[in-house]
């Protein structure tokens, strides 16, 4: 199975009793959203294991894997990722776009149109979500940049047609 096409939304957490439940820990916001999703994926030594259930247990998500029976089976999972197809994601506006598809777009300042380089990734480094954006041979400069992600104060405009974003950043930071 291929990671190209496959989303990161959560990981197996610690087992849970003895008949192989675990904790699941989910990436989606809000993190109920993990409930709407019928298949999520786990790839561990080149073969795909699919969730066989997941139920909400006071403020927290538990769940299980197909044809895993035992704690100590499941030992072994944790803290591996679980994923989902990125076709299984919900249609979004216009206005919104997830994480995965920002990357490797061109990002330009808004008023000079330069091109500051190429989102590598997307962090959050506490306080907000950061692009990470580095140089491309049309770049400016030869930088690494964090941008935070924060709409109308310094990402103006992202067109997901032609994978450019707009954003108001000096070409000095």
């Amino acid at each position: 199975m291929s990671l190209s096409n496959l989303i990161c939304i959560g990981t197996i957490g610690k087992p849970k009793g003895l008949k192989g439940e675990f904790f699941l820990n989910s990436f989606c916001n809000p993190t109920e959203n993990i409930l709407s999703y019928q298949s999520l994926i786990t790839i561990e030594n080149h073969k795909d294991y699919k969730i066989e259930y997941i139920k909400k247990s006071h403020n927290k998500f538990v769940s299980k894997i197909i044809n895993i029976s035992d704690v100590d089976e499941i030992k072994s999972f944790t803290n591996k990722k679980l994923y989902i197809e990125d076709s299984d994601l919900p249609r979004l506006s216009d206005k919104e776009v997830y994480w995965h598809e920002l990357k490797g777009m061109n990002v330009f300042v808004h008023n000079t149109n330069e091109n500051l380089g190429v989102v590598k990734e997307m962090n959050n480094f506490g306080s907000d979500d950061c692009l990470v954006v580095v140089s491309s041979k049309d770049s400016i400069d030869n930088k690494e940049r964090l941008i935070p992600f924060i709409k109308d104060k310094f990402i103006n405009q992202i067109d997901k047609t032609n994978k450019i974003i707009y954003v108001d950043w000096q070409k000095d930071f």
